[in-house]
Parts: structure tokens; sequence; C-alpha cells
């Protein structure tokens, strides 16, 4: 079998990988939580993904295409397209892209995308602030952000732009077709409440303004009634006004005023012989009932969170609300009571950790929180707050009988994976912050980094936690630790350059490794013949473990490589940083097998699952992905010295001349 291990790495090619799951949800855009008119499905962004959930399945498709952070989100009226639009860099134009949502249903967790994207309409510069379609489907409106304050008409059919033209003087947020003419619709903003007409012959859209008098309002959001005799507008001041559609003239505004603003409006019908209502969500977090009688709070509940979103089903009975804490409830509206159906992470995730033989579990860590999740069931178990700090590094105990994370305010706080009361607390661990930690692997000693540079062994296997040793050789943050299998030795890697091995039974320094770049990530080899090391540098390094001298150097990345995580088996990695690709690589070749793209920020920690099933990636977009670990070719890792050899000088060639 010569030459076997040159000829595979020539015959891969790099595949994409499947996104299995993700948990989170973006609750900081506007009106982005969308409930579908079939009961079954919630449609809502995360990262530069579009998730389409069934609620009865427990299942997920994915939208994938915008190369950035999703901004809007927007459904037919029959529930068969979907639109999205995003942000992107300052000087380029975003995107707004109208999806199939019978393909998205149907291509479900594989990676074939057939039949999903319908369009891609390109005009708006640098963001798109929201969409909406008009009420037979035939027409698109889409709003560009600050820099660009344009509504633009577009003809579905075609996939064409039919007009455009500037949306007001001042910012417009938002925008919606009426919901029985496809040729007019509202708009609402700063100081700034019109209705347009389309005219197709002339190919253009006239403005009307509503006559609003001394009154003086900046618009967040806008929803009518069905026959569009009515429309209703949240403002920033905190009310909701009244406007004759027909006149366009104000009719009246609420006598309550709500903290923080009305951002999220929807209209419901009520019982037979009973009154309508408005539901209005607020920037405190109180959703409120509103009947369109006078305008007067007929229920009203808090949520954690302030609402961004409310949708109504088509039962007219219920609906879905979302907040700014990524929280999502349904709500029945005759009842008037929330239930929490998902959570997520409202702010950046730092890390992400296994226990070392469940994949049924994994924790993570982000502002002011850690919390336990259900991998199989996509749900949170745990929560445990510790507000205005930030989580940097978290592990679960060995046995399992304790979460240890690391925080910003240089404590080391242990909690019960059960209740999540604080088991206990190291104060002052580091300077500045805890930035890596690691067990040894009976669960007894403790080795943490900080953000002084400093590394620092602890005894944790009593009541009392005691420092053992503390070593200051690093010049800059310690960003990663990990222990051998054996517990003798410990690795730590620093932005500084260098990393460290440790004789964690003599307490001494046993080797190093220095490089040009900021080391972001070290991990062993399972047989720990080797370290493997990511870093600013974008490459990917292998270094002998013994003297710390440099095996190969592979280019892994178009950007800063963050982290990276040795499968079980020792055959294949996986790698993640601010190109946002999550990427799989075979060990031995040096070559990738698969990449999935899915965050719309920087990649801040991956893990393989123990059963080398999953992927795990969280990222500053506050997104959990759980990839589907690819396949290996056959013949992996069954080479001779000769073969293997050969492979790595294919694998180097290759990354050369990339």
């Amino acid at each position: 079998m010569a030459g076997a291990a040159a000829a595979l790495v020539e015959s891969l090619e790099e595949q994409p990988m499947n996104l299995e799951a993700v948990i989170g949800f973006n609750g900081r855009v506007p009106s982005g939580l969308i409930y579908h008119p079939d009961g079954e499905h919630v449609i809502y962004p995360l990262g530069s993904t579009v998730v389409v959930k069934n609620l009865r399945k427990n299942t997920q498709a994915f939208l994938q295409g915008h190369t950035d952070r999703v901004t809007c989100v927007a459904i037919s009226r029959d529930g068969k397209r979907i639109a999205s639009g995003q942000r992107t860099s300052m000087g380029f134009r975003a995107p707004v892209m109208v999806w199939d949502f019978d393909s998205a249903v149907r291509n479900a967790n594989t990676i074939d995308r057939t039949g999903e994207l319908i369009h891609k309409l390109v005009l708006h510069k640098v963001m798109v602030r929201d969409v909406s379609f008009n009420c037979d489907g035939s027409f698109l409106a889409s709003l560009g952000g600050e820099d660009d304050n344009t509504i633009v008409i577009w003809d579905l059919a075609a996939g064409e732009a039919v007009c455009g033209s500037p949306a007001a003087s001042h910012a417009v947020m938002t925008l919606r077709w009426l919901n029985t003419d496809p040729l007019r619709l509202v708009s609402g903003g700063q100081y700034n409440l019109r209705k347009w007409h389309l005219d197709m012959e002339r190919r253009r859209i006239f403005p009307a303004e509503f006559m609003l008098g001394t009154i003086r309002r900046s618009i967040n959001c806008i929803c009518l009634d069905p026959t569009d005799r009515f429309l209703w507008a949240g403002t920033a001041s905190g009310d909701v006004i009244e406007m004759n559609v027909a006149s366009e003239r104000f009719a009246r505004a609420s006598k309550n005023r709500f903290s923080k603003g009305v951002t999220a409006l929807a209209f419901v019908d009520g019982p037979p012989g009973d009154q309508d209502h408005i539901v209005c969500g607020n920037g405190d977090g109180t959703l409120v009932r509103l009947s369109t009688a006078h305008l007067e709070i007929t229920s009203a509940v808090q949520l954690l969170g302030g609402v961004s979103s409310i949708s109504a089903g088509s039962d007219g009975h219920s609906l879905f609300a979302g907040t700014r804490d990524g929280n999502r409830y349904f709500v029945d509206v005759d009842a008037f009571e929330p239930k929490l159906r998902a959570t997520a992470h409202p702010d950046p995730v730092t890390c992400v950790a296994y226990p070392l033989r469940s994949s049924a579990l994994f924790v993570t860590g982000s502002t002011g929180e850690v919390r336990l999740w259900n991998a199989v069931e996509r749900k949170e178990l745990l929560r445990i707050q510790v507000p205005g700090v930030v989580c940097q590094c978290v592990q679960i105990k060995p046995d399992g009988s304790l979460i240890v994370s690391g925080w910003q305010d240089g404590r080391v706080r242990a909690f019960l994976p059960e209740s999540g009361r604080l088991a206990y607390v190291i104060n002052d661990a580091h300077v500045d912050g805890v930035t890596a930690l690691s067990f040894t692997h009976d669960g007894s000693t403790l080795v943490t980094g900080g953000a002084d540079g400093r590394v620092r062994v602890w005894d944790v296997s009593g009541s009392v936690q005691v420092m053992l040793v503390s070593w200051k050789e690093h010049k800059r943050a310690v960003t990663d630790v990990v222990v051998s299998a054996d517990n003798d030795e410990a690795v730590t890697s620093s932005a500084d350059g260098s990393c460290i091995v440790w004789n964690l039974r003599r307490s001494v320094r046993q080797s190093a490794i220095f490089a040009s770049t900021v080391f972001r990530g070290v991990r062993y080899h399972p047989d720990e013949s080797q370290l493997l090391t990511c870093g600013s540098d974008r490459k990917l390094g292998y270094w002998d473990t013994t003297d710390g001298t440099a095996i190969r150097q592979l280019d892994a990345s178009s950007a800063e490589l963050l982290c990276v995580d040795v499968a079980r088996d020792g055959l294949s990695l996986a790698t993640a940083g601010a190109d946002k690709t999550v990427r799989v690589w075979l060990y031995d070749e040096g070559v990738p097998l698969a990449s999935g793209v899915g965050h719309s920020e920087s990649v801040t920690a991956v893990r393989v699952s123990p059963d080398g099933h999953h992927v795990a990636s969280v990222g500053l977009d506050g997104a959990i992905m759980l990839w589907t670990y690819p396949e290996l070719p056959e013949g992996v890792g069954q080479y001779d010295d000769d073969e293997e050899e050969a492979g790595a000088a294919a694998a180097a060639a290759a990354s050369s001349e990339a």
C-alpha cells in the first residue's frame, strides 16, 4: 500500500459540514421571532443563519448563505417564502435573501441546499433594517439602515428591483404592507410616519405623511388591523398611537406610558362578540394586552428581558414573544399566561466543555452566567448567575461532581451541577482574571492560568483549597492549559508567544516552545508524543513534547485561529477562529476534511464530543452550534512510517501552494 497516505491527501476535497442543531436566538433583532401560519414552526435568526424549528418534533432546519449577522426576517402570508437581510462591512452592499420554506424543511439535517435560495437581492448599503411581503406575495419591500435609509420594492416573480426611494429625511426603523392592498405600505421612524403607494405604470413609490399635528414621536414598530382601518405605532416615548389609515389622521394615544419604549406590537382578534386587542411588548420586559376600543390595559405580564418580537398565530388566540435576553415565550392570548419555551445566551459565549465520559451534556460560560445544557434535547438544564462578571473558562470535574469556572474578577468558582449551589470559591486566584483552568484526571489538583501570566497549582481534594505552587514565566496572559493523562505534566499557552511544559511532580519547568505568534490554544495528542497549537499567525503547529522542537506547521485559516481540540482517537482535530468557520482536519495527513459556516462573529471555542459524533462551537454572536462530525475516509491512520512521511510532505506542499 505504498504511497497510500500521499494518494489520500491528493484525493480529498473539503466537504461542507452538516449543522445538526443550534442553541441560541438573537433577541436583539426587531420582530425576529416569527410564528409560522401552520402553527408548527417558528423562524428566527442566529448569527448568519436563519433557523426554522419544528415545535412538535423539536427538529431544526437552517437557511445558510448570509456572510454576516442577520438583521431582519419576514414571512409571506401563505408561509411559503421567507426573506432575511443582513449587515456587512462599511463600503459593501448588504443582500436580501428570499428562501423557500418547504425546501428548507425538506433538507433539514442534511448538507443538501437544493431549492432553498430563491433570490439574492443586492442594493442596500451596509445594512438591511427591515423586510416585508405584501398581502399577495408578489412584492417585497426592504428598508436600508442608517447609511442607506432607502425603501426598495422588489418584484418577486422576476427577482428584480421595481423602484426605490429615500425613506425619509430622518432614520426609518420599520415598514409594513397593508393587509388588503398589495400596492400600499406604511413606514415609521424618527419623527416620521408615512403611507406609500406603488405606481407600477411609472415604477415609482409616492409617500403621504400621516398628520400628527403637534405630536412628535419616534416610531419603533407598527401593526394594522385586518381591514386596514387603523394603524397602531409603538413609540420610543412609551405610548401607542392610533392612526386612521384612510384619512391619514391621528386618532388617539394610549394613556399609559411604558418604560423603555414600546418595542413590538401585534393585533389579535377577540372572541366573537368581544373586543379585539393589541398586544404590546416593551423595553422593560412587560407584555401588555390593550383593548382596541379604548387602548386601555386589560392584562399585563412580566417577561425576562426587553421584548423585541411578538408574532401572533393564525388562530388568533396564541402568539410567540421573544426578548433581548434570548428567551422565547408561548402566550395564550385569552388567558394571557406566558410559558417559557426556550432560552439562550444573550451575550458572547466564551467557553464550552463536555464531561469526561458523557456526550449528553455540556456546559458553557458567558457574561454573568454559566449554563448546563442537554445536548440531545438542546434544552437548558441549569443556569448559574454571577452578575456583572465574565466567565472566561469552564470545566467539569472528571467525576462529574463539580462545574468549575474561572472569572474576570480573578476568582475560581465551583458549583454543584444538580442545584447550581456554590461549592467553593478561590478568591484572588489571579490578578486581572482567571483565563484558563484544567483538572488533573483524578480531580484532586487544579491548574489555573491568569491574565497576569501566572500559572498556579491548587490542591482541591479537601474542604479547603490550597495553592501548592505558583510560576511566573509567561510575560502575558495564559490562554490555555491542559494536563497530561498521567497527571505528571501540564502545558500552558500564552499570548507572549510561548508554550511551557511544567512538571507537576517536581514543580519545575520541563521544556518550552517559542514562536512569533500569540498562542490561543494548546492540546496534547492522545499518545502525548506531540503538542498541537494555534494562534494569531493562523498556523496549526505540531511540536515534539519532549524537547519542544517544531515538527510541522500548517496554514490553517485566513484569519486568527482561536481554538483547537483533538478527537480522542487522535486521527482528527477541530479548529475555529476569527474567520467564523469550524473546520475538521485529519491529524497525520494535515489536510482539511470538512468545514462549517454558521457563526456571524469569531468562534471562541470548539470541543469534540467524547463519543466523537459531534463538534460543539460557541462564538461572540452568542450562538452554540452542534455539528455532525464527518466520517473519516477509509485507511486513515493505517500507514507505516514511510507512508506517513509521504502524506505529511504532500500536505505541506498543498499548504504552501495555497
